[in-house]
């Protein structure tokens, strides 16, 4: 697979993958399957260990960029940020062929297709190597919808929001009451703890930061989606 190391946050689907290096973490990001569904692979530099974000699709593209020389990373686990099937048609492939451990929060488990290894909370960690990775749990586009947050002790931090946060809005919700805990997850647990430099990167296509979704979040309570 080819990978640009030029990250701006936009990949095409069926196209190559971007990788964004930091001090500590290496972020690939790939477009898989028909819903353009969005999988990061996270390496640590020091260790070789790597976390992907999301098995939704492609489970062969999916290889593709862990790789298949004796210098690939070294795939520890597997995280997945809602229970919507788009999110893990290559859970079972990619988990089983690497032996990696599989996480969820345990309100959207049980429509996963293999129960996860690990069982996450608000406020809980996940680590990748040396680098550990903070439990958001975001109520209102599933039960148990999760984001995981990276604070990068040499940048801005990283916010891994499944379908929970997109440039222009929260994700989909299917009642007044879901909306209202999204937003009530949103204001208070992400753009009420992190700076607006925080970059995040959503279930299906471009990123963001909450800097640039700020001034919205007025606008998307008076819509109300």
């Amino acid at each position: 697979m080819n990978v640009t190391e030029e990250y701006t946050g936009h990949v095409e689907p069926g196209g190559a993958a971007a990788r964004r290096t930091l001090d500590a973490l290496t972020i690939t990001k790939v477009s898989v399957g028909p819903m353009d569904n969005n999988a990061y692979l996270l390496v640590c530099r020091a260790t070789g260990e790597a976390l992907l974000v999301d098995a939704a699709n492609d489970p062969e593209r999916l290889s593709d960029l862990i790789g298949y020389g004796p210098d690939r990373p070294s795939l520890r686990t597997i995280v997945t940020t809602h229970q919507h099937a788009d999110h893990w048609q290559a859970l079972g492939a990619v988990g089983g062929a690497h032996g990696a451990d599989t996480v969820a929060h345990p309100d959207d488990a049980d429509a996963l297709p293999v129960p996860p290894d690990l069982y996450v909370e608000h406020g809980d960690t996940v680590t990748v190597g040396d680098v550990t990775l903070e439990v958001i749990h975001l109520r209102g586009h599933t039960p148990g919808s999760i984001a995981l947050l990276y604070r990068d002790p040499q940048g801005h931090p990283h916010l891994f929001t499944g379908d929970s946060l997109f440039p222009g809005g929260p994700g989909k919700t299917t009642t007044p009451e879901a909306f209202t805990s999204l937003m009530d997850d949103l204001e208070n647990r992400v753009f009420g703890q992190l700076p607006d430099d925080t970059w995040f990167y959503p279930g299906h296509g471009d990123d963001s930061t909450l800097g640039a979704e700020r001034p919205k979040l007025g606008q998307w309570r008076e819509r109300g989606w």
